[in-house]
């Protein structure tokens, strides 16, 4: 038996589609976001399916209402009612998730960020690099924040299927909603990457990616590289 963890990365907004960097911003969804994120729920959520709704103990969201959002248009496709109030009562809403904190780049693009670091006299031998550098200002996020807070999530997470894999309980998968760079920070974190380690990775607006464990072995954390996607029942 194995138990698996699916990452939502949310739907897209005008942010996101321009290249700004988006933290604390309560930017909306566009409606080619929703309706993203509505083709892939209708492929991967749902019963019989990749993210099987009465097989998840918990679904874990950011704050931010683009997230929201996003789950909720996921629960659209739950149509049993106990269900969707089970998932309703066993989401976590956490910061534990939110976005990197970006402080005083929030907004900006990758080529304004430069161009203040410079005006500040940093990055005068190599270039601004978010794994290694993090951001300034209040609010922003050093790479070792993040993955502080990251790491305590991985240890619930990994906590919560120890027992279920003990117990042989086949309805512990997680789901989680959130954002670019924190899926990307969780994806390195849950393979033991340090942050500021070279590992390419690719998120498309109302994608999903799954983790889980090598021979079913919670100590042995790994990426589902390749899924099979069953039809509903």
């Amino acid at each position: 038996m194995n138990l698996h963890k699916s990452c939502f990365y949310l739907g897209e907004t005008e942010w996101s589609r321009n290249g700004r960097y988006t933290g604390i911003s309560d930017i909306p969804l566009l409606p080619e976001g929703e309706e993203k994120v509505r083709q892939t729920a209708s492929v991967v959520f749902g019963g019989g399916r990749l993210i099987d709704p009465s097989k998840l103990t918990s679904v874990i969201c950011s704050p931010r209402k683009r997230a929201r959002r996003t789950l909720e248009i996921l629960l659209e496709q739950v149509e049993d009612t106990t269900t969707k109030k089970t998932l309703a009562d066993r989401t976590n809403v956490t910061e534990e998730i939110a976005e990197w904190g970006y402080g005083d780049y929030e907004g900006l693009y990758t080529q304004q960020i430069q161009e203040l670091r410079r005006s500040r006299g940093l990055d005068t031998d190599r270039p601004w690099d978010i794994w290694r550098d993090g951001c300034e200002g209040r609010g922003g996020e050093s790479a070792a924040q993040v993955q502080e807070r990251l790491d305590g999530l991985i240890s619930q997470i990994t906590s919560t299927h120890k027992e279920a894999l003990e117990k042989g309980d086949r309805r512990s998968n997680i789901v989680v909603v959130a954002h670019g760079h924190i899926l990307r920070a969780f994806v390195k974190r849950w393979l033991n990457f340090d942050m500021g380690a070279r590992l390419e990775l690719m998120l498309e607006p109302g994608g999903v990616c799954g983790l889980s464990y090598a021979h079913g072995h919670v100590e042995q954390r790994a990426v589902l590289v390749g899924m099979s996607f069953p039809g509903s029942t």
